[in-house]
């Protein structure tokens, strides 16, 4: 899930230790699929919600009217209760929504618990599915099935001070290896600023160094899942992240604690050469004291001229299963996710389109969209579509094992052997 660039920092912390899957599997199936009467759809409240708002507003405005005798009754609920009352409407169709946005961690777990409708065949025939990038489709399917339509994307790149490498002669690195290099000699210069600042806890933008040396986190698909992030080529990017850790770059001490939010409030308050940030983070750098002073690039792979593939996170809108209103369901969810839609929400919100197409326009209007099209083009990753993510994901498997590296508590091979035992025991309990 991409979080919103306008959630407050506290907000979004909380978030990642929320568990997104509600833990119920009842039978809320209808048989009902009624032409008329009201749809009530849940979307997530933002801070700065007007803009998302009057775009919703033109969408069912427009349904509305194509449809006599229909009516959209539209909520807007709090992401940080989403867990609860998801779990409740599961629990109790007359409380549920017909059409809900999630985020697209949560797409399994809501499956395997018997709460989203089963969209293949219209996902199917919907002429602008085709256009749809691949792991945005993959982020709703849940084998090879798919379970909603995606709302939008977010990935992450590298954020430098353009000021601090014009003063120091610097050129943007090309790899990995000449990241950390550069990172040092930021940091041997001014030793006030990070040279690149991380986090212990920043789960998402660690990853890409575990994909770029060619690690997984695990294998299989579907309910059958076993951890890869024990293994030698995970191991090699673990060390690669973890070894920022240390007082020629970003010390642990200060460091091995933060998240992502608090490696991009660092960067906007002038503290740091470079930071790997959304396209969701574009805001609030903007807002901090390095405005007019930054660039953004893809993030380097190993070798040069490569991307280092991120994480798709990002936003999904799914019909639930208990709807009595199938046909107009569906039929607002692909109005809602449509290439319009996905554009004027872009424009409203800063959200990038899950189209290609559109993507590309809205990097020729906005040129700080470019690094992010080009690294969602260049190919991107997920978490394993298994409803055990949110639990590995809110137990901070992940950020214990690089803070236990860290800390020089263990070292690689054991904690990301202890990392993979609890993985693989979160797949074993999901059945």
């Amino acid at each position: 899930m991409k979080l919103s660039p306008r959630l407050p920092a506290l907000l979004l912390a909380a978030l990642v230790v929320t568990a997104c899957a509600p833990q119920t599997a009842s039978d809320s199936s209808s048989d009902k699929d009624e032409k008329t009467g009201t749809l009530r759809v849940w979307l997530f409240q933002e801070v700065g919600n007007k803009p998302k708002e009057q775009v919703v507003d033109s969408v069912v405005d427009a349904f509305e009217k194509a449809h006599d005798g229909t009516k959209v009754d539209v909520e807007y609920i709090p992401v940080e209760t989403r867990a609860q009352r998801v779990k409740a409407a599961f629990n109790d169709p007359s409380s549920a929504p017909d059409v809900m946005e999630y985020g697209n961690t949560d797409t399994a777990g809501y499956v395997k618990d018997g709460g989203l409708l089963d969209v293949t065949k219209e996902f199917g025939d919907w002429s602008e599915a085709k256009d749809t990038d691949p792991t945005a489709r993959q982020s709703v399917t849940v084998d090879d099935r798919i379970y909603g339509s995606p709302f939008y994307v977010g990935v992450r790149a590298l954020y430098y001070r353009t000021d601090v490498f014009k003063e120091l002669g610097l050129e943007v690195p090309k790899t990995m290896a000449e990241l950390a290099a550069t990172a040092r000699k930021i940091r041997a210069a001014k030793p006030e600023l990070y040279g690149l600042v991380v986090g212990g806890a920043y789960t998402y933008g660690a990853m890409p160094f575990i994909w770029a040396n060619g690690g997984e986190l695990a294998d299989g698909k579907g309910g059958s899942y076993a951890s890869a992030i024990s293994g030698a080529a995970a191991q090699k990017g673990i060390k690669e992240y973890t070894s920022l850790f240390t007082d020629d770059n970003c010390p642990a001490a200060k460091c091995a604690g933060m998240g992502g939010n608090d490696t991009i409030t660092a960067f906007a308050a002038g503290k740091a050469g470079m930071a790997i940030g959304g396209d969701f983070s574009h805001t609030a750098v903007e807002a901090g004291k390095v405005k007019g002073e930054y660039a953004v690039v893809p993030l380097p792979g190993i070798t040069a001229g490569s991307i280092a593939p991120a994480f798709a996170g990002g936003n999904n809108i799914g019909v639930l299963k208990s709807t009595a209103h199938r046909t107009l369901a569906v039929d607002l969810m692909e109005q809602l996710t449509s290439k319009k839609t996905q554009a004027s929400m872009f424009d409203a919100m800063g959200f990038l389109p899950t189209f290609a197409d559109v993507r590309q326009q809205a990097a020729s209007e906005q040129p700080y969209v470019k690094p992010f099209a080009q690294t969602l083009a260049a190919g991107t990753k997920f978490v394993p579509a298994s409803p055990a993510w949110s639990q590995i994901d809110s137990s901070l498997v992940l950020p214990t094992m690089f803070q236990e590296v860290i800390s020089g508590k263990k070292n690689v091979a054991a904690a990301s052997g202890e990392a993979a035992k609890k993985m693989n025991a979160a797949f074993g309990s999901v059945g």
